[in-house]
């Protein structure tokens, strides 16, 4: 199985539980790592046959800048599951950094792994 990754994909999102929280987007940066085998999209050259990466992107996008979770294990958990469902791969590995949570410049956050994990 091959790996397809979007690297520091950064969103604007009302993200958290304080009261500023709920008023003030914050910026999370993802980096995803999704499952998906390549090989009849190498062999015909046809992006019929591949994860379209800008979909995903978009796709993930649009979630995340019109959700208002109150706890990032909530909204990673959703992006997983948005990904596994709408995108057909087998697996995929998030981590979500929520920059600055606790302080200026700290990065803070959560990875997890969903689905079956490659070979």
């Amino acid at each position: 199985m091959d790996l397809i990754f979007l690297g520091g994909l950064e969103i604007d999102t009302i993200i958290g539980i304080y009261d500023w929280e709920r008023r003030t987007r914050q910026t999370i940066i993802l980096d995803i790592e999704m499952a998906f085998d390549i090989e009849k999209a190498a062999q015909t050259d046809d992006i019929q046959y591949a994860l379209d990466y800008k979909t995903v992107s978009d796709r993930i996008i649009d979630f995340v800048k019109n959700c208002e979770y109150l706890l990032v294990e909530r909204l990673i958990s959703e992006i997983a599951r948005l990904i596994l469902s709408e995108f057909q791969v087998p697996w995929v590995k998030i981590t979500l950094n929520k920059k600055g949570a606790i302080g200026t410049g700290i990065d803070v956050g959560i990875t997890i792994e969903r689905g079956e994990k490659p070979a």
